[in-house]
C-alpha cells in the first residue's frame, strides 16, 4: 500500500482542478491511499482581487517572505508518505506567499523530509525562475525533486495579460470583453493532466523515478518558451531592485507600489515587444549559445 499526498493552494479553483485531474489514476487504484492538503493562511488573501491589494503583495511575494499558516490536520502531519505532489501558483515571478509560507514552515519539514516530490505549477506563463526557487526550498527541506509539470496559459503573452487581469479582478473565468479567449490553463489541458498522473503512478509502483521527467516532457508536461524565460530573467533583476526600494521605505510604500504598477504595465506593453523582436532576430545564434542549454535545464530537474 502506497501513501500519496497532494498539496495545493488555490484561489480560483484552477490549481485544485489540476491536482484532482492528476490524482485521478491514484484515486482509482486500490493499492494507493491519497490525501489532499489545501494550505490555509491565517491572513487570507482576497479573491477576486482589487488592484491595491494585488500589487501590495509584490515585495513580500518576490522576496519570499513567509506569513503564518494554519497547521495541517493531524492525519497529514502523522502520515509517512511515499510521494508528495506539490501544486503551486506563481506570484510576481516567485512561488506564491501561501506556498512559500508552507515550505518554510516546520510543518513542511516534518512532512517533506527524505520524501520524493513532484512539483506542479499552474501559471499564466512565467514559471521558470519560480521553479528554481521551489527547488531551493525543497533542498532546504531535505526532500528530492523527482518530477516537474508546468502548465500555462498557451495564448500570446499580451493576450493572456488582459484575460488574467479580468479573471483576477472579476473573480469570473470568462471571455474578457466578449472577444478574448478564456484565461488560464485550458480545460482540455486540465482534464488531460490525468495522463501525467498515470506516468507518475507507474513510476511510484516500480519504485524508480529515473526516467520519469523525460517521459513527462514527451507528454507535454513542461511549456518552455525561450522569450518568456528571457523576460522572467530580466523581470527578476528589476523586481529585486523594486522590492528592495519598497521594503526599505515603508513610509512611502503606497506611493512606490503605485509607481511599480505603472512600471509593470509599461514593461509588459512597451518593453516586452521590443525584447521579443530583438531575441527573435538573434534566435539562430542565441539558440546554441543560450536557449538549448536553458531548455535542458528547465525541462529537467
Amino acid at each position: 500500500m502506497k501513501h500519496v499526498l497532494f498539496v495545493y493552494f488555490s484561489q480560483s479553483g484552477q490549481l485544485e482542478e489540476i491536482a484532482h485531474s492528476i490524482a485521478a489514476p491514484f484515486l482509482n487504484d486500490s493499492d494507493i491511499v491519497v490525501d489532499f492538503y489545501e494550505i490555509k493562511m491565517v491572513h487570507a488573501f482576497p479573491f477576486p482581487w482589487d488592484s491595491k491589494s494585488f500589487f501590495n503583495t509584490f515585495p513580500e511575494s518576490f522576496r519570499q517572505i513567509p506569513e503564518e499558516i494554519h497547521p495541517p490536520a493531524p492525519k497529514i502531519l502523522g502520515s509517512n508518505y511515499d510521494l508528495i505532489l506539490l501544486h503551486y501558483q506563481v506570484w510576481f515571478l516567485s512561488p506564491s506567499i501561501p506556498i512559500n509560507s508552507f515550505l518554510k514552515s516546520n510543518y513542511a519539514k516534518q512532512i517533506f523530509a527524505k520524501k520524493p516530490v513532484v512539483s506542479v505549477s499552474g501559471s499564466r506563463n512565467m514559471w521558470a525562475l519560480a521553479q528554481d526557487k521551489v527547488k531551493k526550498l525543497l533542498i532546504d527541506l531535505d526532500s528530492e525533486l523527482v518530477g516537474n509539470i508546468a502548465l500555462t496559459d498557451r495564448n500570446h503573452n499580451l493576450i493572456s495579460v488582459v484575460t488574467i487581469v479580468d479573471w483576477l479582478f472579476s473573480g469570473v473565468k470568462r471571455h474578457a470583453y466578449g472577444i478574448f479567449p478564456l484565461p488560464g490553463v485550458s480545460s482540455n489541458e486540465i482534464q488531460g493532466a490525468s495522463m501525467f498522473g498515470k506516468t507518475i503512478l507507474g513510476c511510484l509502483k516500480q519504485g524508480s523515478y529515473q526516467w520519469m521527467q523525460r517521459a513527462l516532457v514527451k507528454q507535454g508536461a513542461v511549456d518552455y518558451r525561450f522569450f518568456l524565460v528571457s523576460m522572467d530573467q530580466k523581470g527578476n533583476k528589476m523586481f529585486k531592485v523594486w522590492s528592495r526600494i519598497i521594503l526599505e521605505n515603508p513610509k512611502n510604500r503606497r506611493r512606490l507600489i503605485r509607481f511599480f504598477k505603472y512600471y509593470v504595465v509599461f514593461a509588459i506593453y512597451g518593453i516586452s515587444p521590443i525584447v521579443y523582436l530583438i531575441e527573435l532576430i538573434f534566435f539562430p545564434i542565441l539558440y546554441f549559445l543560450k536557449y538549448k542549454k536553458e531548455r535542458k535545464h528547465f525541462q529537467g530537474l
